[in-house]
């Protein structure tokens, strides 16, 4: 027994593994730059919000440096957004493997979280040091909260990505149904504003998006003064867990169907 559980966890990381070397390959191996993209998009994004705030306005909601206070709102955003989408594709991007009888879609799944995992963890103390350096801010960074903020992004990201990837699997018109529906969050879940400061009426409705509750965990972990009183980890841990075991769930009823008749 122990020999053949040692043989199927062999065989589940080498096939992770291989996957992952095939994600880096085919996203970021074939084009000029690689992995110099993955970047391009923060920076692009940050640098145009402080652009036109600082046209709008002298001083950004928390602290003094504009870069700074954007980027502590997109960059959790976009670890939650590119971890849906990388989920969510996993089963289509790698279906052509799955005829494999070593590799399954939970091998695709990992493989696709876990690479975008590392690639974001680059991505944010990257662009993040940076900033710090590049404007010689005065910071002091809670890297235990800031730690916690990424791993909750991550894990509402990979709550939703496997309820999408059965969607997508199953329905092709839900990757365009999918992202109109998100387009909204990048405005409400306080990116560009603090959600605390808002008048009761509106930042009830708000809290309730766990966008919001990871973005003011990480803002938490930048800027001492910012307490991020509403903060919930166990709401959004628990939307995530939900979500986690209904993707699940879904998959693993109807991965045969996905894989014989799906998308």
């Amino acid at each position: 027994m122990t020999i053949a559980i040692a043989k199927a966890r062999f065989i589940f990381f080498r096939s992770v593994f291989a996957l992952m070397l095939r994600e880096m390959t085919t996203t970021y191996g074939r084009s000029p730059g690689g992995y110099i993209w993955a970047f391009a998009e923060p920076i692009a994004g940050v640098a145009v919000m402080t652009i036109i705030f600082d046209l709008l306005t002298r001083t950004p909601a928390l602290g003094s440096n504009f870069p700074l206070f954007f980027a502590t709102g997109m960059l959790p955003f976009l670890v939650y957004q590119s971890t849906v989408q990388n989920v969510g594709t996993a089963i289509r991007f790698s279906k052509p493997l799955l005829a494999y009888p070593n590799v399954t879609y939970v091998d695709a799944i990992v493989a696709r979280f876990l690479l975008n995992a590392l690639t974001q963890l680059l991505i944010c103390i990257v662009v993040l040091a940076g900033i710090i350096l590049i404007y010689d801010v005065r910071v002091v960074v809670d890297f235990g909260v800031c730690a916690r903020a990424f791993v909750l992004a991550l894990a509402l990201g990979f709550g939703i990505g496997v309820v999408n990837c059965y969607l997508m699997s199953m329905f092709p018109i839900w990757q365009f149904m999918w992202a109109v529906l998100n387009r909204p969050l990048f405005v409400i879940s306080g990116i560009f504003f603090l959600v605390d400061p808002l008048p009761a009426e509106i930042r009830t409705p708000l809290l309730y998006n766990p966008l919001t509750h990871l973005i003011m965990l990480t803002r938490h972990g930048f800027y001492e003064a910012y307490e991020g009183i509403y903060v919930s980890e166990i709401y959004v841990y628990m939307i995530s867990l939900v979500l986690g075991a209904l993707g699940m769930l879904l998959l693993h009823r109807f991965h045969r169907i996905i894989l014989d008749e799906g998308a």
